[in-house]
């Protein structure tokens, strides 16, 4: 048999006659259909390596599904999202799905593109986590492409489904620890917000902060301060909060992205974790266990929810219609900085 041209792209008739078997033999190894021997799977498998073949996702989305969804991650920064990619990928890999990912910056027009290119290129899904669209974007989006969306709480909705952990009771888990421990004077370290509205997951735990100050009788120590969004003004701004007189007694930050940099800055200043200042993150990611952090923090399930993310966009696909909304119960994991 000639050898393919690099220039010219296999089809899936040459990886049919190159494997000896007919071109509907290789549609079910490719499309993972039930009942395929692993002898034929094998053998099709060998002859799309040799070959280097790859199925066009716009002749296959012509014909029906794609077998791909789409991933659209607003960063990299929080190692939380690759705990929520890694459940996505093992649920999709198990079902002979590919994932196609972008990353939208946080950046409300460069998100609305990037879905409206793989609703271009006929994904059969997508997933969105912690997107910054409004809710009337959204359903747009969602009249078009099955659609499920992490970190984004919306249950009114039935255009698309919603996979969350319970922010607002994982803060006041965060707050009842701390008071447990006899701390009363504690300060809530939040992210400003371009838009607050009751779906965004800072908003939640801002909320569950403050009900729950509120039923341990402890308005008068309510407080939520805000980083600064400008890095160069991070620092500064932690150096003040952990220096002043006004220096609260305890901090839960919305998030470990906050949290650990607030922790090195208290034992920059040699002042004692918990003995002076006790501290609770959010999201319990891989750098809180570390022993130079050793950081209390509330655990969010995060590869729990990529995996029913991902379920609950292939039976979207697969023609759900009512929707789904999810929500996990979060736990603390107690370390030795509260």
């Amino acid at each position: 048999m000639k050898k393919n041209s690099s220039k010219q792209r296999a089809t899936i008739l040459a990886v049919a006659e190159d494997a000896g078997v007919s071109r509907a033999a290789v549609s079910k190894v490719l499309n993972n259909a039930y009942g395929v021997s692993d002898a034929l799977r094998e053998k099709v498998e060998a002859s799309i390596a040799r070959l280097g073949y790859r199925p066009s996702f716009a002749a296959r989305g012509m014909r029906g599904k794609t077998f791909t969804f789409g991933v659209l991650l607003g960063g990299i920064e929080n190692p939380l999202v690759s705990e929520i990619v890694r459940g996505i990928s093992s649920v999709a890999d198990s079902s002979g799905y590919k994932v196609v990912m972008a990353m939208g910056r946080y950046k409300q027009p460069l998100e609305s593109g990037l879905i409206e290119s793989m609703i271009d290129l006929r994904l059969d899904g997508l997933i969105l986590i912690a997107p910054r669209l409004p809710d009337a974007v959204l359903n747009h989006f969602a009249q078009q492409i099955p659609m499920v969306v992490v970190g984004h709480h919306q249950p009114s909705t039935i255009l698309f489904d919603t996979v969350n952990c319970d922010d607002a009771k994982g803060a006041g888990i965060a707050v009842y620890a701390l008071v447990e421990r006899g701390y009363q004077d504690i300060c809530m370290l939040s992210m400003p917000q371009p838009e607050m509205n009751e779906a965004n997951i800072v908003t939640m735990r801002e909320a569950g902060y403050t009900a729950a100050m509120n039923q341990l009788g402890l308005q008068s120590f309510s407080r939520i301060d805000y980083m600064p969004i400008d890095p160069s003004e991070r620092a500064r701004f932690l150096q003040n909060l952990i220096s002043n007189s006004g220096r609260p007694r305890a901090l839960f930050c919305w998030s470990d992205l906050d949290a650990i940099p607030a922790l090195d800055a208290l034992r920059d200043a040699n002042i004692w974790v918990p003995k002076q200042v006790a501290i609770i993150g959010y999201d319990n990611s891989p750098p809180s266990s570390l022993a130079l952090f050793d950081l209390t923090s509330v655990d969010q399930r995060a590869e729990e929810q990529g995996r029913i993310a991902a379920q609950t966009v292939l039976s979207r696909i697969s023609g759900r219609g009512e929707p789904n909304h999810v929500i996990l119960q979060p736990k603390l994991v107690a370390r030795s900085s509260h």
